[in-house]
């Protein structure tokens, strides 16, 4: 924003940016639209973010492993490095929608990603779940989703609640790139 645009003289600028406060800055302008809410549809096939994913290539779709009837990704907007989410291939939005061996392949993959991530990066614990419905929290309502978040001692801090930012120490393709590494074989 422009010092004019505050009201300010120009030479009142500095006042803004440019002087050392003490503050390191880290900057997540992709987070704006997340934070903003501009999320994409959940309608099936390519307006679903879920829908998409295993349409495109893995490394373009974050897939981190397809199996027969459920795959998995990263999450886009990690809470920690490797936080990978179960999706059936199918457009389901409830758990109880899928069919046996669906729910089989989601609970064999879900399996298979703590195995990874334990074997990649050592984490401490697991947050597991998933929210069914807008009311519930769930960002995709409409396509299935589960999160599987590794977790370790001081992984979170102040900046989230502060600064509703995350900072993470991994860059997605070095995540996705070492769980595969680590996946378990069929």
């Amino acid at each position: 924003m422009a010092a004019y645009d505050l009201g300010m003289p120009t030479e009142d600028a500095s006042q803004l940016a440019g002087v050392p406060d003490g503050f390191e800055r880290l900057w997540t302008p992709h987070r704006m639209a997340y934070i903003e809410g501009e999320r994409p549809s959940a309608e099936a096939g390519a307006g679903c973010p879920f829908c998409a994913a295993p349409t495109r290539e893995d490394a373009e779709g974050l897939i981190v492993h397809r199996g027969r009837l459920c795959y998995v990704v990263l999450n886009l907007f990690p809470y920690n490095p490797g936080h990978v989410l179960i999706c059936p291939l199918r457009h389901v939005s409830r758990y109880l929608d899928l069919t046996e061996e669906e729910t089989a392949e989601f609970t064999a993959l879900t399996k298979a990603a703590i195995t990874a991530l334990t074997s990649a990066s050592a984490p401490m614990g697991f947050n597991i779940g998933m929210n069914q419905g807008a009311v519930a929290g769930a960002g995709v309502a409409a396509h299935l989703h589960q999160h599987v978040v590794p977790r370790w001692g001081g992984d979170a801090n102040f900046l989230p609640i502060i600064a509703r930012t995350k900072a993470l120490p991994a860059l997605l393709e070095d995540v996705r790139s070492r769980l595969i590494e680590h996946w378990p074989a069929s």
